[in-house]
């Protein structure tokens, strides 16, 4: 059975807490496979963003707690800070056998676990902001109670919106500094990119089309030629050439110690957020 006809039967009732920019492309993600939009439902207290996603996307504005009683599958798409104060108070109204999926940095299964009933089967899940774009990177851990058809629902559904990978929870601190963090390591250093090339004569324009469009296509052939980036970047670097003098400062100035005492510290950011 196909993913999308698989979802478009589903019996599931998804309810989604939390409707900014990453709830949205869920949402999207969702409709975009043929789940059915009757089955989707969403708490959100500004009037106007409520109306916003029911017109673009066919899913309903509700009660926090009628989301909570009707949902088999609830999305707590909530910043970490918030997610105590919530589950304290949606624990009562959850239906017997309900799954959280929890979007929250940091957050772990055993936190979440220990707000609600017993019954309660939690997901873990790391997303990134490609999400938005349907070329996102999640990662996701099981917590108490996971059923197998839960674990596939999820997977399928992260999958609807980019790559999705399992892995034990004790590396989700992990995940979140390589792929969780690590859009904003490639926007700062395409950044970077733009203002050297302007430094060096060229308009805001044209140093702006050379670099985004260099890492757009180097990205795609990371991803189609199967070969490592190692490999590609000795491809591209003759011996004394242009290439070889730019990576020589890279390699002169740590660039590798830089990246891992930046990705540690995103590491360890997570671990305290817990």
């Amino acid at each position: 059975m196909s993913m999308q006809s698989s979802f478009s039967t589903s019996k599931y009732q998804v309810g989604l807490i939390g409707v900014g920019v990453m709830g949205e492309a869920l949402i999207s993600g969702l409709v975009s496979a043929r789940f059915p939009k009757g089955q989707i439902v969403f708490s959100e207290k500004r009037v106007d963003r409520a109306r916003e996603i029911s017109t673009k996307y066919g899913a309903r504005a509700v009660e926090l707690k009628d989301l909570v009683s009707q949902s088999d599958v609830i999305l707590l798409v909530v910043k970490p800070q918030d997610l105590g104060e919530l589950l304290a108070s949606i624990a009562g109204d959850l239906k017997k056998g309900a799954l959280l999926v929890s979007f929250a940095a940091g957050k772990t299964t055993k936190f979440i676990s220990e707000c609600v009933a017993s019954d309660v089967s939690v997901i873990r899940v790391m997303p990134n902001t490609a999400t938005l774009i349907g070329l996102g990177m999640a990662a996701m851990s099981l917590g108490a109670n996971v059923t197998n058809e839960q674990s596939k629902f999820v997977s399928d559904f992260l999958a609807t919106c980019g790559k999705v990978i399992s892995v034990d929870e004790k590396l989700q601190d992990a995940v979140t500094a390589v792929s969780g963090s690590g859009p904003a390591y490639f926007f700062a250093f395409v950044e970077e990119m733009v203002k050297s090339g302007i430094s060096l004569g060229l308009s805001n324009e044209e140093a702006t089309t050379l670099a985004i469009q260099t890492i757009v296509g180097s990205a795609a052939m990371l991803e189609q030629s199967g070969k490592s980036p190692t490999t590609l970047r000795e491809n591209v670097t003759s011996p004394n050439g242009t290439t070889a003098a730019a990576l020589k400062v890279f390699s002169d100035s740590n660039l590798g110690e830089i990246v891992n005492k930046a990705m540690t510290a995103a590491r360890d950011r997570s671990q305290e957020l817990a």
